[in-house]
């Protein structure tokens, strides 16, 4: 567990790194996809949340409460976090690794209630249907973002948090100086990691006067695998196909992954690709590739019961297990994690 946390510090540098972009669509074909990289095994679950959960914020006294609104299904890491997901409504959260972070300070006995980061994504899930909606919620700061280093590891958690919806809406939640940056438009439809976003948008425009069928940036670094993925979200074919667009999403990320065994301590964000997945917001349909059993398998949040009379259910992964097509048969009843935090 975690012990005293560190707030508003930069400790060493962790070596964490992903991708995400969203695709636009004719007619209301919206997918998201996401690379989970990072620079030891990071092992992932699937879990089926339903209505009606009581959370907290699992930082002390002063944690902020809250009963889920909305059913979700999420990655897990450790099982003590949830770093992506998508709720019956079409919300998909991905929290993405940004070394510059710096949240405000928290106390116990401060004004401000406290929100653990490994349930940041999962709060966004439980309460909202859009992106416009979390905007408007998020931005009065009802809660603090209370940070630490991951357990067992010396690399302290420092990410940005992104929303996109079934409209095609999409926002970035950044702390930087311990101030809370939103970035909330429809063409923010791709997001790395450092530096700053509005940084990664001025380095993307002046790449765009130079013809992507020439010339691409080539590394593994974010701001190249922001260009790479910018140029080839908008040459894939737009489409209406769910068939196509998925495999064309699922294409972009596996572009814009890092070899398995690739991993540079004094660049934090060159970490290999652990595993992917691509949200299709309209089908509510959820596709999950593990690099390490590497084949893709589904599940349909429209065939999933999130009343609040269900229980929590979790798809084990992290043995190694191997699975195709429909994965929802094989979730079975668990207990929830608890998020790490006090």
């Amino acid at each position: 567990m975690f012990g005293t946390l560190f707030l508003g510090m930069n400790a060493p540098i962790p070596t964490q790194a992903c991708t995400r972009v969203v695709y636009i669509g004719p007619e209301e074909m919206v997918l998201t996809g996401r690379t989970m990289d990072f620079s030891i095994d990071i092992p992932a679950n699937l879990w089926i949340f339903p209505r009606g959960m009581e959370r907290n914020g699992e930082v002390g006294d002063n944690s902020i409460t809250w009963v889920s609104r909305y059913g979700s299904i999420v990655a897990s890491s450790w099982d003590i976090a949830s770093p992506d997901g998508m709720n019956e409504k079409g919300l998909v959260a991905n929290m993405l690794w940004l070394v510059t972070s710096e949240y405000p300070s928290f106390s116990a006995d401060s004004d401000h209630k406290g929100l653990t980061i490994a349930a940041w994504a999962q709060y966004a899930l439980d309460n909202f249907a859009t992106v416009e909606e979390a905007v408007k919620a998020l931005a009065e700061e009802p809660f603090v973002v209370v940070t630490d280093f991951i357990p067992g590891t010396d690399k302290f958690t420092t990410v940005h948090l992104s929303l996109s919806d079934a409209s095609g809406d999409s926002a970035i939640f950044e702390y930087i100086d311990g101030q809370l940056v939103i970035h909330h438009d429809s063409s923010y439809q791709v997001m790395t990691n450092d530096p700053v976003f509005a940084e990664q948008l001025a380095i993307n425009q002046y790449w765009q006067d130079i013809p992507g069928t020439s010339f691409l940036p080539g590394t593994n670094r974010a701001s190249d695998r922001f260009v790479r993925a910018s140029y080839y979200l908008q040459a894939i074919p737009q489409t209406s196909d769910p068939k196509i667009a998925i495999a064309s999403v699922f294409s972009v990320i596996r572009n814009t992954s890092v070899p398995y065994g690739i991993s540079t301590d004094d660049q934090p964000h060159i970490s290999n690709t652990r595993w992917r997945v691509v949200a299709d917001h309209k089908h509510r349909t959820y596709y999950f590739e593990n690099v390490l059993t590497p084949n893709v398998f589904k599940v349909d949040l429209r065939d999933i019961d999130f009343s609040k009379s269900t229980k929590v259910k979790k798809l084990s992964l992290d043995g190694g297990e191997i699975y195709s097509g429909n994965a929802l048969p094989h979730f079975k009843e668990s207990e929830p994690f608890v998020f790490q935090g006090l």
